[in-house]
């Protein structure tokens, strides 16, 4: 082999692997959320299972309904996941009733992955299910209609939400919606006049429970580039286009205030702004901003987060 020829070998390689180095980090920050996906599909085809197969099962499972013992598989699942990837707590769980009926209302990520973990706790803990209310395009996507029919995803009118709070359920809502979940950069609450969460409170006489993630928007993140682009298209479709990015290891911290208790004096714009003003104080003493993933994924670490409250302060929910 000539010296010239193994200089070009040498330079070839030394391309290829500063080729990869430099693209991985972008292949894993977009391939990531696929995880997520994956996880929603392999939810679908267990229920599928249990749904197709309930006459076999049902001998295996003498005790509860259809969709009992599928919601603990399911639950099962993403708990650990939650426990795996993000070290997920919950604090503040004694806020959420045993038996009577509330309304929870929360901050969305960008994937409300949080709500995922939230529910497998409750499921899991308290033996309570939580009735969501997801965006009309959701139901379009092949998959989700068996997961909303097993885990009692429904579409956000005050009728059917308040129907589900009367009879002494938990209903979860995000006023913000796919708006908040696209366009909220800072953990900025982004309700608009968005006051069906109200009415659906006072009509059902039911106190209303906030809800915040610590670093969920630190998990994953919406490209703020071309944001007006994005703006418009979800003003003209309201479909979701601004993409997705992340499946950082963050970790995932659940606060749950205490409820709101009802008051019939109040009106819907009154009880949004209270409610508004509550939860953003919740996320500002418990979200350290702005957000870093990098602290993020530290906090992971004891003796970092040991560290920080010693630094800022122990935080508490009042």
């Amino acid at each position: 082999m000539s010296f010239k020829q193994f200089i070009e070998d040498n330079i070839d390689i030394d391309f290829t692997l500063w080729l990869s180095w430099l693209l991985t980090p972008l292949v894993i920050t977009f391939l990531l959320p696929l995880v997520i996906v994956f996880l929603l599909y392999t939810t679908a085809l267990i229920l599928y299972i249990y749904k197709l197969h309930w006459n076999t099962l049902r001998s295996t499972y003498a005790t509860g309904g259809r969709w009992d013992a599928a919601r603990k598989t399911v639950a099962a699942i993403w708990d650990a996941h939650g426990w795996i990837w993000h070290g997920y707590e919950v604090r503040g769980m004694e806020n959420i009733p045993e038996c009577d009926s509330a309304l929870i209302i929360y901050y969305h990520g960008a994937i409300p992955i949080d709500i995922y973990y939230f529910m497998a706790k409750v499921l899991l803990n308290k033996n309570r299910l939580i009735h969501t209310v997801a965006d009309y395009f959701l139901f379009k996507i092949p998959g989700f209609p068996i997961i909303s029919e097993c885990m009692k995803v429904i579409p956000g009118t005050i009728q059917t939400c308040s129907s589900v709070l009367k009879e002494d359920n938990l209903l979860a809502i995000s006023p913000g919606g796919v708006y908040e979940s696209q366009f909220s950069h800072n953990y900025n609450l982004m309700w608009k006049r968005r006051l069906g969460f109200a009415k659906v409170a006072l009509e059902a006489k039911v106190p209303i429970i906030p809800m915040f993630t610590e670093n969920i928007k630190e998990a994953f993140r919406t490209v703020s580039i071309a944001k007006r682009i994005f703006l418009k298209l979800y003003a003209w479709t309201k479909f979701p286009f601004a993409p997705v990015y992340g499946g950082f290891p963050v970790k995932l911290i659940t606060h749950i205030g205490k409820p709101i208790p009802y008051d019939p004096n109040l009106t819907p714009e009154q009880l949004q702004e209270k409610v508004a003003a509550i939860l953003s104080d919740l996320i500002e003493r418990n979200q350290k901003l702005p957000g870093s993933i990098l602290r993020g994924i530290l906090e992971r670490l004891p003796y970092f987060r040991k560290k920080e409250r010693h630094k800022f302060g122990e935080i508490h929910i009042e």
